[in-house]
């Protein structure tokens, strides 16, 4: 896990993000801002632990495709000003095969730094966790008068039971979804209560993969 001090201007922020290489952490694209650090390897970022690092941003990389309407295509690769440290707090998570499915009913985890309240902006100083159900497509129906009217079932995913209250919330965009030890989901977007829509990876793992090359110091253009 990666936790995000988004400056932008006077506004500070925050949003979540996790390690895919070296020197790249993934996360949304709506959480870009003017100016991002990364804290890997906290628990608690109201204070200093010896596990941490942090780390400034040298490049945002949101995808070119974004649509900050409609929040499609809500991802976005951090090239880091220096390497992480590798160790038994950070270290990189794996990413899904291109276009993998992740099957409704599977139970997945999700954590991150937000509001501990769905109504309500009270963040949390330490890292929470929560385990959430991946659902069927429509239970986000694309309603064009509702909550749901930009879901698309291509690039995104249903996730959380409206029946078991657990959820996201604001300032955990950017966070992993993670099924069987693997980054499927990316917190995007949602109403204040389940199901929340996450950004599904597998669609764009080659979009990633080919980012990261072009991205790396010392690639040829």
């Amino acid at each position: 896990m990666a936790y995000l001090k988004i400056k932008d201007g006077k506004k500070h922020g925050r949003c979540s993000g996790f390690l895919v290489a070296e020197n790249f952490v993934l996360t949304a694209a709506h959480c870009y801002g003017r100016q991002v650090t990364v804290l890997m390897g906290a628990n608690d970022i109201s204070q200093p632990e010896a596990t941490q690092q942090e780390i400034p941003v040298l490049l945002q990389i949101p995808h070119e495709g974004y649509d900050e309407h409609t929040l499609k295509n809500d991802i976005m690769l951090l090239l880091l000003e220096w390497n992480v440290s590798p160790t038994m707090w950070v270290g990189a998570i794996a990413l899904p095969s291109a276009h993998e499915r992740v099957e409704p009913g599977t139970l997945c985890t999700v954590a991150g730094w937000g509001s501990l309240w769905p109504d309500a902006v009270f963040y949390a100083n330490t890292l929470r966790e929560v385990d959430v159900l991946v659902m069927p497509d429509a239970a986000c129906p694309r309603n064009p008068d509702w909550l749901y009217r930009h879901y698309d079932p291509a690039t995104m995913m249903c996730v959380g039971d409206p029946a078991q209250l657990y959820d996201t919330a604001k300032g955990d965009s950017g966070g992993p979804l993670v099924c069987g030890g693997t980054a499927q989901g990316i917190v995007s977007w949602g109403p204040c209560k389940a199901p929340g829509v996450y950004t599904k990876i597998s669609v764009f793992v080659p979009w990633i993969r080919d980012t990261m090359k072009i991205f790396q110091p010392g690639a040829r253009p």
